[in-house]
């Protein structure tokens, strides 16, 4: 008969690890998920987003002013009267207006410039500097430079060609209100296309060469490859590009500031500036922070609209 050793049972800590248990279990879970690393984005992120956000709820259920002092609790009256004010419609429509009018001209535009800045041959890495430099420029600078050499009336450059043209110059650009919109969407055309053209440029060099090829043995010419292999191939750029641009549109600012104040007669104005004035103007902070998340809301309905409708096209194209 052989005798059997008793096993000596094990240590706390050792057994600890085994069934998934104490500190030191616990720090290897952190560890192999990734929250150790991720901890100081997701602080910073709560810091300086989550919290601020918390903040401005807060506020916007008040009458907080830019003081911050002697605020008191008045619940929806805020939102009350955002949706009642005139000037938060006129300002929304202005932001809407400007969208409708940018969004198709620069999604149109840096497709054009991407597909010249492929094809051509001839110092290639000249136009693509020369369209994406202006991407670059603060809005400052690109505000002031239009404002001060393109718009002035008389010795402006843009009256200055219709002049080339034989044409009358006594154009108000930015005094008008029939023309003062279309001089800011000119302006951001030419200030943020390059972006678009970019990532056109970037998903065009990504499309296989032999599909070229061989629709080119095929017999089809430029045109039929342009419509039937790069637009199809371009198809989620281009969505990537339309939701980029409305959402950059909807934040316009800083050039309808600088360069019409949100003039004239408030035909420019967007909803972030009426925003700016209610809360850095009016000293109504409370009632700034109401109009901020009406207009985040209306956002969030657009972007879930947008969403549904690209799924249901995604999954007709499936079938």
């Amino acid at each position: 008969m052989t005798a059997t050793t008793p096993t000596a049972p094990a240590p706390p800590a050792a057994e600890a690890a085994r069934t998934g248990t104490g500190p030191l279990s616990a720090g290897r879970r952190w560890t192999e998920h990734g929250l150790v690393f991720t901890a100081p984005f997701l602080l910073l992120y709560a810091l300086f987003l989550v919290w601020p956000v918390l903040l401005g709820l807060k506020m916007s259920l008040g009458d907080d002013n830019i003081t911050g002092t002697g605020s008191t609790f008045t619940g929806l009256d805020n939102y009350a009267e955002a949706l009642r004010d005139p000037g938060v419609w006129s300002s929304l429509w202005n932001t809407v207006w400007f969208t409708l009018l940018s969004t198709v001209p620069l999604v149109v535009t840096g497709l054009v410039l991407a597909l010249l800045a492929h094809h051509l041959r001839v110092v290639q890495w000249l136009w693509r500097l020369s369209w994406f430099t202006p991407f670059l420029l603060p809005s400052g600078v690109v505000g002031l430079l239009w404002l001060w050499m393109i718009y002035p009336s008389d010795f402006g450059l843009a009256d200055l060609l219709l002049r080339s043209f034989g044409l009358d110059p006594g154009i108000g650009w930015l005094t008008d209100t029939r023309y003062a919109m279309l001089s800011i969407v000119l302006t951001t055309v030419w200030w943020t296309v390059g972006f678009n053209f970019l990532l056109y440029l970037a998903a065009l060099q990504a499309i296989p060469q032999h599909l070229y090829e061989a629709a080119e043995l095929d017999g089809a010419g430029a045109w039929r490859r342009l419509r039937h292999i790069t637009l199809p191939m371009l198809n989620r750029t281009t969505g990537v590009v339309v939701v980029l641009q409305l959402l950059a549109s909807l934040k316009i600012f800083d050039q309808v500031y600088i360069m019409t104040g949100g003039g004239p007669d408030e035909s420019t104005r967007p909803i972030l500036q009426y925003v700016y004035e209610a809360g850095f103007t009016g000293y109504r902070i409370g009632y700034a922070s109401a109009v901020s998340y009406v207009f985040f809301a209306l956002i969030v309905i657009v972007s879930l609209i947008h969403l549904r409708m690209t799924r249901r096209s995604r999954e007709e194209a499936a079938k």
